[in-house]
């Protein structure tokens, strides 16, 4: 007899699920990318008027695997979807608290929120199971971008750009690298919602599986190695994300193959923003998982930028 995956305390509230306020550890403090330090880093986002190290955005995602398997049960681990407009950010120390709506018998796609105990909104999106992705959030934010106009960090990025296919592993013990300075163990030591299935073969799988929060760092480890040519140094931000699991869970110790391809480019009067969807194969060749990744990249922080894009639009 397999465990109850989860023992998070889920309360009803009209017609939402809500889970428990938690305080999310923040463990990029030491991340590097181009050479430099990023937003997690107290000093550099406090540059950017942050009021320190903001907490990776994925890490969220572990709040609502509780709520989605109350709802769709195994088919969550499966074939779940999580997609996400990240809001605003949250800081170590902060109390944030998700919530999912209430399916209607047969529902498979519901609104996503979480909000942090000022009352400012985290991330607003949908979690789902199944279907063929579009009636996503991000699927439906996607088709209302406006191009980029005067691009400088991205003004040699393509959409249709792609990438090669790279092997991708994340053992229980292995550091994830400049990117991710900590392992999939150390997550797992301070996981917002813990779970047995993460950390034994007590589940319908037989072996642990990779938590999804986990799964962007997996789906990143060999990001760096693209050489997409985006200028900087700059300092970057996830501003939307969706893991979507076509035949999940993955689990660690595990080989899967990964390429990207640049499918949107959009901004905002502070941000230039790269969409990029990693699509991920197992050792078989089949399609197990994709990821749609927003990364914004700040203008301020890039110094060159005024130079530039004098020199590109004047």
């Amino acid at each position: 007899m397999n465990p109850a995956p989860f023992t998070t305390n889920i309360q009803e509230s009209g017609n939402l699920l809500v889970g428990p306020w938690r305080s999310p550890k923040q463990m990029l403090q030491a991340q590097v990318y181009d050479s430099h330090a990023s937003i997690h880093d107290d000093a550099t986002a406090q540059k950017l008027g942050f009021q320190g190290g903001t907490i990776e955005g994925p890490t969220h995602f572990s709040q609502f695997a509780p709520l989605c398997e109350r709802i769709w049960g195994q088919a969550w681990f499966e074939t779940g979807c999580l997609s996400a407009h990240y809001r605003n950010p949250a800081f170590e120390g902060e109390e944030v608290q998700a919530n999912i709506e209430k399916p209607k018998p047969g529902q498979t796609v519901c609104a996503i929120g979480m909000t942090r105990r000022d009352g400012a909104e985290i991330l607003r999106g949908t979690a789902s199971v199944g279907g063929d992705g579009t009636e996503t959030a991000l699927s439906r934010r996607l088709g209302e971008l406006k191009p980029l106009a005067d691009p400088v960090i991205l003004a040699d990025i393509k959409v249709g750009m792609k990438t090669g296919r790279q092997a991708i592993k994340m053992d229980f013990d292995q550091d994830m690298g400049d990117l991710y300075p900590f392992s999939l163990a150390d997550k797992l030591k301070v996981i917002t919602e813990p779970s047995a299935y993460y950390s034994q073969e007590h589940n319908p799988w037989g072996r642990a599986i990779i938590p999804m929060e986990m799964l962007s760092v997996l789906f990143q480890y060999r990001a760096r190695e693209d050489r997409l040519p985006v200028r900087g140094p700059a300092v970057g931000l996830f501003a939307d994300q969706e893991i979507r699991l076509l035949r999940g869970p993955l689990f660690p110790g595990e080989t899967y193959w990964a390429e990207r391809e640049v499918v949107a480019l959009s901004g905002s009067k502070r941000t230039e923003s790269m969409w990029v969807r990693t699509t991920v194969f197992g050792g078989d060749g089949k399609l197990v998982a994709t990821m749609l990744l927003n990364s914004a990249s700040m203008k301020e922080s890039y110094a060159n930028y005024e130079s530039e894009h004098q020199a590109l639009y004047a």
